[in-house]
């Protein structure tokens, strides 16, 4: 099924009014006392794939009575097209350019998958994020 949706006024202003949204929802709860914060990212679906949202055929009941008590962020976007750049960010606040991490996995191009050499830089990709302070780890104090 093709999307129609299309939203040609997109700014990247929008990604750092969503960030400033959340964080002022976390301060709000954390100054009510201790939070209780479930974020739920799922990965190849569209935003209609579930009942709360609005899917006719789709049941997610669970989640539908989930997103009634919760803050649920109707609109969201990502800076990159592809998931682990995006998460980085979402985890760190920052940019592919400035985290470093730019791809989901290291070029085959350069070294064969499964390679001795791909999983080194494979790990040392993912190393990129214990150089941030992430969101699960400010919560978390």
């Amino acid at each position: 099924m093709e999307s129609t949706y299309h939203d040609p006024g997109f700014r990247p202003l929008r990604v750092i009014a969503v960030m400033c949204s959340l964080l002022f929802a976390v301060l709000t709860i954390v100054a009510a006392g201790k939070p209780n914060i479930v974020l739920i990212l799922s990965d190849d679906q569209s935003w209609t794939d579930y009942g709360f949202m609005g899917h006719a055929e789709i049941q997610t009941p669970h989640l539908d009575k989930l997103s009634e008590q919760s803050v649920l962020f109707r609109r969201g976007y990502v800076p990159t097209a592809l998931c682990r750049p995006s998460l980085m960010t979402l985890a760190t606040g920052h940019y592919a350019h400035r985290h470093g991490v730019t791809g989901n996995d290291p070029s085959p191009k350069y070294a064969t998958r499964g390679s001795e050499l791909y999983e080194k830089r494979r790990a040392k990709l993912i190393s990129y994020i214990d150089q941030f302070e992430t969101l699960p780890d400010l919560l978390g104090e």
